[in-house]
């Protein structure tokens, strides 16, 4: 797990108090700096981020959506790290946040150990964006196999491994098998840092 460092800030936006409560205890616990928000809105008028810090974000929320806020943060200028929390529901809508720029988004229930290796590893990011490269992984795209990049297409359009699994008639453990294989390949951990890699200007 990366080490916790001074000065390092995490930002939690959700509508749920129980869920903001235990994500300040989770991300406090690893020496973070923490605040809190019910609302984008409320976030909008009190945060000012600084550069070692990351945005923890619910997807869904009342008024202003975890979406609409990236939208509005773009439309500043502020380029902060964002870690969605979303529903397995949401994944379409968390791809899209990936693809305007989002670190990585998390399901619910979220594991801790992930959720909080992902935020540091945002921070980590934020700092030095050469962290979150993965050297020549472009060129690498182009040694796929044809059925790795059917599989890779459809990940990149949004679609869960069953869906997948449907429009190329293969076994859903066979798509799970090309996706593991293809980020071994393109030397990714995550699946956002898959977008990344792969819609990258």
């Amino acid at each position: 797990m990366t080490d916790a460092a001074p000065g390092r800030k995490v930002y939690v936006v959700d509508d749920d108090e129980a869920v903001g409560d235990a994500l300040r205890m989770l991300f406090s616990t690893a020496g973070l700096e923490v605040e809190t928000f019910r609302s984008a809105s409320e976030f909008l008028e009190c945060a000012r981020p600084g550069p070692a810090s990351c945005l923890v974000l619910d997807i869904r929320m009342p008024g202003m959506g975890g979406s609409a806020l990236q939208d509005e943060l773009i439309k500043r200028g502020l380029r902060m790290p964002i870690v969605f929390i979303t529903g397995h529901g949401d994944i379409p809508m968390a791809v899209e946040a990936v693809k305007k720029g989002a670190f990585d988004f998390v399901e619910k229930p979220f594991d801790d150990e992930r959720l909080l290796h992902q935020v540091l590893s945002a921070i980590d990011v934020a700092a030095d964006p050469r962290r979150g490269a993965a050297p020549g992984a472009r060129e690498r795209i182009a040694r796929l196999s044809a059925r790795e990049r059917e599989v890779l297409d459809c990940v990149l359009d949004g679609k869960p491994s069953p869906q997948i699994a449907r429009e190329l008639f293969i076994s859903v453990k066979t798509v799970e098998f090309h996706r593991a294989r293809i980020m071994d390949k393109l030397g990714v951990r995550s699946v956002a840092q898959l977008f990344r890699v792969c819609l990258a200007p």
